[in-house]
């Protein structure tokens, strides 16, 4: 059970049938509710209509006893005493009116009532009365013939034309509502569910086609975790959506894996290789040292610890690079830095201005003087050294007037171990670690470094710092 609501495309369609059940139950309750209302100001006009005739009668000089209220819906007239004076036909029980009675009293005839039939032509027709504006609607119950329904009634006060002040309530059946609202009701229980699986079925198979290439991404990342085989890639739909998207983004993180675990490797390889070669020296050294001590080549011995203990500085820099090891935010003087590193070293001139960076001092030393050494390396006979601004960078140059380096080779020459004459390199003690230690460091303070054709000739080292 949680493996099934713990997919995605359960959750989708399971969110899916609650929002879309929410809506239809807030929907039906308004259309009911409207639909009730509707019909209940239907009943409300008809119960009005029905005591306004019967009010009209009444105002006009009509009797309570002559009127005809008939049997089809409850009828009653009361006077100012609450007395009922008329009621409809058939009405045997009543509620929600001013009385629940439903048989007006007998009243005995007018003893003028004979003279005023005789005398009707020599007399005046009365004024009409006054018929009220102001209905009252109330909800009640009425049985007439054996039969109880629930009514509608409409309350109107009317004066006759002799001043008798009477009420009229009419009735209106709320049969034809009630059937309605069941009847949609009934629909709405019947129609709502069939929509509802309709909607979580369309969701289930639209999810299941979206989800359908995260899948074979999934599956892929699998089997590329149980066979660490880098190479491979995931599948990447034909699509211009976030699942497209996600595969290419997943393919862009596995080729930078890969590429980062192959450097890893080639740098642990180069390292081995590198730390070999003085070890083996080394130790020959010291054997020989051993059996016989006065072949034993103390200079060399030093020059070949000083070797390994350069080589694992860089190695241990590197190792804090990759790490991500922060630059650090002292403010600092590149051209001081600069003339620092130039102190003592013949052959370089420097033409440094007073320029602020923030970063480390010692990272940022051992930059120039990787730069300067490379350069002295490679250089004839002159190097130069420029530290200026440039906008909102600060610009250091390191030239020298030697062969330079080709274009073809202006990238690999950063990269860790690479050393364009090995056997010069070797002979010189370097490692190929100081200009991919250079530009690692220049990338961790916001800068670059880069290489071109120097003026006179030779190389030319740019690096290039964000100003304070």
């Amino acid at each position: 059970m949680n493996r099934l609501f713990g997919s995605v495309r359960s959750r989708a369609t399971l969110g899916a049938g609650l929002v879309v059940a929410v809506a239809l139950v807030m929907a039906g309750a308004a259309v009911l509710l409207s639909l009730r209302s509707n019909l209940i100001d239907q009943a409300d006009t008809q119960a009005e209509r029905s005591a306004r005739g019967v009010a009209t009668l009444l105002a006009t000089g009509k009797s309570p006893a002559d009127l005809d209220l008939g049997d089809e819906n409850p009828v009653q007239v009361v006077d100012a005493n609450g007395t009922l004076v008329a009621a409809s036909d058939g009405l045997e029980r009543i509620s929600g009116t001013a009385t629940d009675v439903v048989k007006a009293p007998a009243r005995p005839g007018s003893p003028s009532d004979d003279d005023s039939d005789d005398d009707a032509d020599d007399t005046t027709a009365p004024e009409p009365g006054e018929i009220g504006d102001d209905v009252e609607l109330t909800d009640g119950t009425a049985t007439i013939d054996g039969e109880s329904a629930d009514y509608r009634f409409a309350a109107l006060p009317v004066e006759t034309d002799d001043g008798v002040e009477l009420t009229v309530y009419a009735g209106e059946s709320l049969d034809t509502e009630q059937s309605a609202v069941d009847t949609a009701l009934t629909v709405m229980l019947i129609g709502f569910p069939l929509l509802l699986g309709v909607v979580a079925a369309a969701t289930w198979l639209v999810t299941r086609r979206a989800l359908r290439p995260v899948e074979g991404i999934r599956r892929e990342m699998a089997a590329i975790t149980a066979s660490e085989d880098l190479a491979r890639r995931v599948p990447e739909p034909d699509t211009h959506d976030e699942v497209a998207a996600l595969a290419r983004t997943t393919n862009a993180t596995l080729a930078a894996l890969e590429t980062s675990v192959e450097r890893q490797r080639r740098f642990v390889a180069d390292a081995s290789h590198e730390l070999r070669s003085p070890l083996a020296s080394l130790r020959t050294q010291l054997e020989v040292g051993a059996a016989h001590p006065e072949l034993l080549d103390v200079p060399g011995a030093v020059q070949d610890t000083v070797r390994l203990q350069r080589l694992a500085a860089d190695l241990l820099l590197l190792a804090r690079l990759d790490a991500g090891e922060g630059p650090g935010d002292k403010r600092l003087d590149l051209g001081e830095v600069a003339r620092r590193e130039a102190r003592g070293r013949a052959g370089v001139t420097v033409e440094a201005a007073e320029v602020e960076v923030a970063g480390s001092r010692s990272r940022l030393e051992r930059v120039i003087g990787n730069l300067l050494d490379n350069a002295q390396r490679h250089a004839r006979s002159v190097v130069g050294v420029t530290v200026r601004r440039d906008g909102a960078w600060a610009v250091v140059e390191v030239a020298d007037d030697g062969d330079g380096v080709a274009e073809a080779d202006r990238e690999r020459i950063f990269e860790r171990f690479v050393r364009l004459d090995e056997a010069r390199s070797r002979d010189d003690g370097g490692a190929g670690l100081g200009l991919a230690i250079a530009r690692d460091v220049a990338a961790r303070h916001g800068g670059t470094l880069t290489v071109r054709d120097a003026p006179a000739g030779g190389a030319l080292f740019e690096l290039r710092l964000p100003l304070v």
